[in-house]
């Protein structure tokens, strides 16, 4: 069996090894003695955990199954991979008889792990930063096929190019600076590898949501607690105007711009009116917590998948703003 690309510490570069300390903990720790904890059978490779992806954690705690296909009874999540991925990546998935690694940057509770995993040619790496990596553990537990991992996507414990694939999606515009982290990731994509990625962009609807914009500076600071009630507060008050205005959709957008709360009527009109609110209580206390909130443009995104010297780059409009696909080419020395 294909073994996993082994963990090294992301400071000093050293192998990390399964170890057990005097009190019969499990920790990876490197002959330097840097050492770091298995907890619920998750290596926590990381130094800080209060950052800035906390309110993230706290999301997927609250709704972690509310995006999973096999939850809503839809193919929303599935047609967007599948956009992402694109058919090559797909047929490459499907017909392969050799293992092909995959790491998926950013898993949350595992919307897209769900859907990796129905791919047998795959073993999945699932990380994040925050404490979303228990959600996915619970819905998807660990296997020979899927490791799950607590780290800091900008300090990998992974030496370079370890991975076929790359998969980052929903994540890049909510970390410090998305051009570093795009080329972080495509570190780790094996030569004729591919990265796939989503980025907002700019849009009208998006830079003229007025309660929005004042809200989220505030709502950001409040303690875990009073950051769920506040999103219940809202999202109790403002979705049944939603779905009042429902079949009237020029009333609906004019008033999406003073409503602070996000709903998918529209989008995604197969979600009943239960995961409907749901949905909205998970995309509004995700979209008025996140600390950062990037926007770049397609031309952006393509300058900085050329700068990094990838081909077959592929950028369009689609989804949460942006989506890009590239390929890290053949190794010029064995040319």
């Amino acid at each position: 069996m294909t073994k996993w690309p082994i963990y090294i510490d992301p400071i000093s570069g050293e192998k990390l090894l399964e170890q057990t300390n005097k009190y019969n903990q499990l920790h990876l720790t490197s002959k330097n003695g840097v050492s770091y904890p298995i907890i619920k059978g998750i290596p926590r490779i990381l130094k800080d955990f209060n950052n800035y992806s906390s309110a993230f954690g706290e999301q997927w705690t609250k709704w972690r199954k509310t995006q999973l296909d096999t939850y809503t009874k839809t193919t929303i999540t599935r047609d967007r991979l599948f956009r992402c991925l694109g058919k090559n990546i797909i047929g490459r998935l499907k017909n392969s008889k050799d293992t092909i690694h995959v790491l998926e940057v950013g898993c949350g509770a595992g919307r897209f792990t769900e859907i990796l995993l129905e791919f047998p040619s795959i073993k999945l790496t699932s990380i994040d930063l925050s404490s979303a990596v228990e959600s996915n553990l619970l819905n998807f537990p660990q296997n020979n096929h899927h490791r799950i991992i607590q780290t800091d996507l900008m300090k990998l414990p992974f030496e370079s190019m370890q991975y076929d694939i790359v998969i980052c999606l929903g994540v890049i515009q909510h970390t410090p600076s998305p051009e570093k982290t795009i080329k972080k990731l495509y570190e780790q994509v094996k030569f004729e590898g591919d990265l796939v990625i989503d980025h907002y962009t700019f849009d009208i609807s998006r830079l003229t949501k007025i309660t929005s914009i004042i809200l989220r500076p505030l709502i950001k600071r409040l303690s875990s607690k009073k950051r769920i009630n506040t999103i219940k507060f809202l999202v109790n008050i403002f979705f049944p105007l939603h779905r009042l205005l429902r079949n009237f959709p020029i009333l609906q957008k004019i008033f999406s711009r003073i409503s602070p709360i996000l709903t998918y009527f529209h989008a995604y009109p197969e979600l009943n009116d239960n995961l409907q609110k749901e949905w909205s209580m998970l995309d509004t206390h995700d979209g008025l917590t996140d600390w950062y909130k990037h926007l770049r443009s397609q031309k952006q995104i393509k300058k900085l998948l050329e700068e990094i010297e990838s081909e077959s780059i592929q950028v369009w409009l689609g989804g949460n703003g942006i989506e890009a696909r590239c390929k890290r080419p053949l190794d010029k020395a064995k040319i």
